[in-house]
Formats: structure tokens, sequence, C-alpha cells
């Protein structure tokens, strides 16, 4: 059974959004505020979803997941696959349960493109053509880049060339339908948000994010990280696609394949993560109607801010 505090009083069901780059707080914030709400926490995480992929996803601890009941978390095996389209196949239904139940709702996260989906709906555009991509596969990074520049610049500018797999998709969506990807997903954005919720966003001035980053990633590394993805590997042999985009657990298996140092792994782990948190941000700053809050307040500061509403 979850516990709450003794002074947490249950309030009529709402959503409460709190976003944020990796490593900014969110947790603590969203632990601290359910249980002064007697409140639970929906996880938007593509990662924590997945079982045995604890410390490298900053997973809550057993304890934490004991004094507020956590939705989302340890869904699938990292051997597996997983969608977006279940990941909010599985928050509409916690979102139903919480709100038959009278409970407020936490929901936090580093992915924005589960909030995205789960607020605004799912952009699935037309299905796979395998022909289309195994051509495309046959080009370079640069000439799939240069290709999407000329048909769809929006979505060239958006996406990194060195992400094959968006690049590939953004031509693969142009070719199958004539319009390019960035025209589809204007008009999702137009869209009514699917839930009402007020949101929060933790900002950080990026010296301090790459600060707190640089020290999750030694915290990490102490906690026994190493240690677990040997057992990932030793279990399930490999990542399915999905988990491996996990950040450091593909350098940390290169450094286990003997491919890498782990002061390599550990130095490459934290410029990805430092990488991801701006990524995340761009998306985030998007978001309408968000009320951003200087994470260096702390968290009874933010708490307190989001409480006092």
């Amino acid at each position: 059974m979850w516990q709450i505090s003794g002074s947490a009083m249950a309030n009529a069901f709402e959503i409460i959004v709190l976003i944020g780059a990796t490593a900014s707080g969110k947790s603590a914030v969203a632990m601290e505020l359910a249980q002064r709400l007697g409140g639970e926490i929906l996880s938007v995480d593509s990662m924590q979803v997945y079982r045995h992929m604890d410390i490298g996803t900053a997973k809550p601890t057993a304890d934490e997941q004991r004094r507020v009941r956590h939705h989302l978390i340890d869904v699938v095996d990292p051997d597996q696959v997983f969608t977006v389209s279940r990941f909010v196949e599985l928050a509409d239904a916690a979102i139903a349960d919480a709100r038959q139940r009278g409970v407020p709702l936490i929901v936090t996260g580093g992915t924005p493109l589960y909030y995205k989906a789960l607020f605004e709906g799912l952009f699935e555009g037309p299905g796979a053509d395998p022909q289309v991509r195994a051509r495309l596969g046959q080009f370079s990074n640069a000439d799939l880049h240069a290709r999407l520049a000329e048909v769809d610049p929006a979505s060239a500018a958006r996406i990194h060339v060195n992400d094959t797999k968006r690049l590939v998709r953004a031509l693969e969506v142009y070719e199958v339908t004539g319009q390019p990807i960035s025209s589809f997903q204007t008009d999702w954005a137009r869209g009514q948000r699917r839930y009402d919720a007020t949101w929060y966003g933790l900002a950080w001035e990026r010296s301090a994010l790459n600060r707190r980053i640089n020290a999750r990633v030694k915290q990490m590394i102490e906690a026994g990280w190493v240690d677990e993805v040997r057992g990932l590997i030793e279990r399930y042999g490999t990542l399915s696609k999905t988990a491996a985009e996990a950040a450091g657990y593909t350098e940390l298996m290169a450094h286990l394949r003997g491919e890498i140092s782990l002061e390599d792994a550990i130095e490459q782990i934290k410029i990805a993560t430092r990488q991801l948190a701006r990524r995340q941000m761009k998306w985030f700053r998007r978001f309408d109607g968000v009320k951003w809050l200087e994470g260096q307040m702390g968290v009874e500061g933010v708490v307190g801010e989001i409480v006092g509403r």
C-alpha cells in the first residue's frame, strides 16, 4: 500500500505537469508535490518503462515507489520495443483510473515526444514503406540531410545530420505523400489538448545544469551502473532499438566489450547527456502555457510556488 505523509490530504482529480531537462530535479519536486497533495506520479520517460534499467535511467527507488505510487515504471523488458502509441494507451488508462478515484496526478519525465503525443494527439503519418527505406538507406547522412533541406527546410533545420532514423522518416513521408513531414506536424500542433493540466517547468542556467549532469553521471557510476549494464548483457544479450537509445547504456556496453576505456565511456556519457538536455529544452520551450520556475530555488521553493498557485 502506498503511504503519504500525515499532513497530505487527497484532493480532487487534477493534472499537474512538471517538465525540465534531465538532472533538473523534476523527480524530487514531483515526489514532494505528490506527498503534499496525496497524489500519484505518472512517468513520462521512454527509458524508465524498461525493467532492470534502474541506475542509468534515474528510476525512482523502491522506497520512493512505496511512498508514492508511480505509473508507467517497469512496463517491459529491455529487449522489447516500446512505442509512443503504447505509451499513450497506457497513460490514458492511468489518467482515467486516477480521475475515477479522485487522485491528483503529477505528470513528469524527460521525453518531450511523449508529452506531445499524450496532450496533443499522436501524429503517425503514413505507414512505413520498406522499398523507400531500403533505397534511402543507401545514401550517406550528409546526402540525406542535403536532400531534406531541398524538400523540407523546416525539418532539415530541426533534424541533426547524424540522426539517421529521423532523416529517413522525414524523406519517406515526403516521397510517400508528396508533402513535407513538417506540414503534418504543424497541423498536428494546432489541435486542442486532450487533457486539461497546469504546466510548470524547471529552468537552469546552462553551466549549472551541466555541473549537475556531470555530478549525476559520477554518482550513477559509483552506484554500480557498470554492473547493471553487465547484468543486462548477460540476461538479454542486447537491448531493443528503443531501449538502446537510453543515454549511457551504449557507451558502457562498448566499454564492457573492450572497445573503449571506462574513463572515455564516462566522458562520452557526460557529453551525450548534456546534448540530450539541450534537445529536451528546445522541445519543452515550444509548449504553451508553462510557468517556468528557477531550479536553484530548491525542492521546497519550487513546491511552495506550485501549491501556492
